[in-house]
């Protein structure tokens, strides 16, 4: 059997990244760039007052000194002449200090009357004048690497790009398979469970970045599954959800063989989730998940989530982190475990007693995976262990 680091290293060899698409600023929330970018314009473009109040010389607002006011500049508009001695302008927030001043005297610390203006003895002598360029300066890149966040957008608009150059979102078509599941809403029969790790998968990979299709759930015979891969015609990644081990219903690997995969990798080392494999079934990546509903998940966040990045031109994720165990924890057995846990609030992690793989109500409970090496050893509490943040 591989280990989890060979078995991802595996599928990641067997994508390439998505096409480019121009997309408006406006939909690009959780998008990928294909491409670097670079700021269009300086940010401030010219020395911009950070207060309401008067621009001045720094010279001349001592404590008491009274000035003349000669014009003002609100946001939008600069005053056209320039301050000299003695003098002062009235200006608003993020417009541009006029020439000759180098100070903005905030106006909580003056007396007005008429167009004299007296500063008062306690003045705050913070300057209040942001810098050209203080942000950013024409051609600076664009310093995000990862799905695009609301500050992101916000720094590209500021940038001035209206369109952004995008990988094309991954259609992902997803294959749930066995005659014992019924969709969510339908009435399972006596033996019959719903197919609930379809729709979390799903979640989980439309959060990622792609585009999920739901096929129709193939039943055990090898007629049904081909005939719901056909369906998968036009996607850039298939991913089945049981049927993968090699009992006599389970059919999945038969099937895609007998339809041109070329298997990459059957079986990985870990808990939960062995019966894995992936391949390329005709020059479509394939992956084949177990059908437990935690291992499905787990097994998603390890190798399916990292799939799609991929394909959308990002570095793997999510990354190892470490938190300090709140309890003593056994021995390890000879595969690489991942052990539904949560943070608490002091900040160390409890594993959860109960980790049957069936049990989604302790993974929807868990909020990190501690992560066991093979033939770890016994672990007491205040011990740092490798665990993934869900």
């Amino acid at each position: 059997m591989l280990s989890v680091a060979e078995a991802r290293a595996r599928i990641l060899v067997l994508l390439n990244p998505m096409g480019t698409e121009h997309i408006g600023l406006d939909q690009g929330l959780g998008r990928a760039l294909a491409e670097p970018l670079h700021a269009r314009r300086t940010q401030p473009p010219f020395s911009a007052s950070a207060m309401d109040g008067y621009a001045v010389r720094r010279a001349d607002a001592v404590p008491g000194a009274s000035l003349q006011v000669i014009g003002a500049a609100p946001a939008g508009k600069a005053f056209a002449g320039r301050v000299g001695p003695s003098q002062a302008v009235r200006i608003f927030t993020g417009a541009p200090v006029p020439e000759g001043a180098d100070d903005i005297l905030i106006q909580e610390d003056t007396t007005r009357t008429g167009n004299r203006l007296t500063v008062h003895a306690d003045r705050d002598t913070t300057p209040y004048i942001r810098p050209i360029g203080q942000d950013f300066r024409e051609g600076d890149p664009f310093p995000g690497k990862g799905p695009l966040d609301p500050t992101d957008i916000a720094l590209l608009a500021a940038m001035n790009h209206a369109t952004l150059p995008v990988r094309r979102k991954p259609v992902v078509a997803l294959i749930p398979t066995g005659d014992e599941l019924v969709l969510p809403g339908d009435t399972p029969g006596p033996d019959q469970i719903v197919s609930s790790n379809t729709y979390g998968l799903a979640a989980l990979l439309c959060q990622a970045g792609a585009k999920v299709r739901l096929l129709p759930i193939a039943r055990d015979t090898v007629d049904s599954l081909a005939a719901v891969l056909d369906l998968a015609g036009g996607a850039d990644l298939i991913v089945t959800l049981g049927g993968a081990s090699v009992g006599d219903h389970d059919l999945v690997q038969k099937t895609a063989l007998g339809q041109g995969l070329s298997l990459a990798f059957y079986k990985v080392a870990m808990r939960p989730g062995k019966p894995l494999m992936a391949g390329t079934l005709g020059d479509v990546p394939m992956i084949g998940l177990p059908g437990n509903p935690v291992s499905a998940m787990v097994c998603g966040v390890i190798f399916v989530v990292p799939a799609v990045r991929a394909l959308l031109g990002l570095p793997p994720a999510p990354q190892p982190d470490t938190a300090v165990l709140a309890h003593d924890l056994g021995a390890n057995g000879p595969r690489e475990h991942y052990m539904r846990a949560r943070i608490e609030r002091s900040g160390k992690v409890a594993v959860f007693e109960r980790q049957d793989s069936a049990l989604l109500g302790v993974l929807q409970a868990a909020n990190a995976l501690v992560i066991r090496a093979p033939h770890a050893a016994a672990a007491p509490a205040g011990e740092t262990v490798s665990i993934l943040k869900l």
